[in-house]
């Protein structure tokens, strides 16, 4: 009996030592049933809560390095509410990470996107479900209401599960980039991009024809 509560303590300062916890984040780790069988096995990393400066650096991080002392950043104040952290001089907009959802992610998009996505934040808020809100955009779209970009429109996500912010780096862990070119109405025959990617990694067109309608571009790294 002695032996067996020795043991369960080793392996969960063991399993704490997985990673830092910095403010409100927490990693949990899962202990695996059998002794013989990987200590982790699952890692769940939920939201830190980042004061305003670190929200700027950490959003920055999605955009172009040129582009990033000039762009307008999005992000949350105390209470998690939706406000202007920084106002910007270039055509990129950045969003700081959500502090009420798990993981994370950054944003950052080139202005011609601003109508279409202040009006999906717009129907979140009014309490509408993601089909809903496809919908109404889409409709929007068609009627001219809804303000499309004009040429190709670039978005470009920095995200992960159980990615973090470590606050003694200043880098963000296990985060890795995402792009998205929108194209409203664009198709396989207008691009000459595949509806599926060939190979990991590969671009490919996601929602052909419609008002949503991009490239989808994820890079191994």
């Amino acid at each position: 009996m002695r032996t067996f509560t020795i043991l369960c303590g080793f392996l969960i300062l063991l399993s704490s030592c997985a990673k830092p916890s910095y403010k409100k984040n927490e990693i949990l780790s899962k202990a695996d049933t059998t002794a013989t069988e990987s200590i982790l096995d699952e890692v769940v990393v939920f939201n830190q809560e980042l004061n305003a400066e670190e929200q700027i650096a950490t959003a920055l991080l999605a955009a172009p390095e040129d582009a990033r002392d000039q762009a307008k950043v999005y992000g949350y104040d105390a209470s998690g509410e939706w406000m202007t952290l920084r106002e910007g001089s270039n055509e990129f907009i950045c969003i700081a990470d959500n502090p009420n959802q798990e993981g994370f992610q950054t944003v950052c998009y080139h202005s011609s996107l601003e109508p279409m996505m202040a009006r999906g934040r717009e129907l979140v808020a009014e309490g509408k479900s993601r089909d809903e809100k496809e919908e109404i955009r889409a409709a929007e779209a068609k009627s001219g209401k809804l303000a499309l970009p004009e040429a190709p429109a670039a978005l470009h996500i920095y995200y992960g599960k159980n990615a973090y912010y470590n606050q003694e780096s200043g880098l963000i862990e296990n985060a890795k980039y995402r792009y998205v070119v929108y194209i409203p109405y664009a198709t396989k025959e207008s691009t000459g991009l595949p509806l599926a990617p060939n190979a990991p990694h590969h671009p490919w067109l996601m929602f052909p024809g419609q008002y949503n309608a991009h490239i989808m571009i994820s890079p191994e790294n």
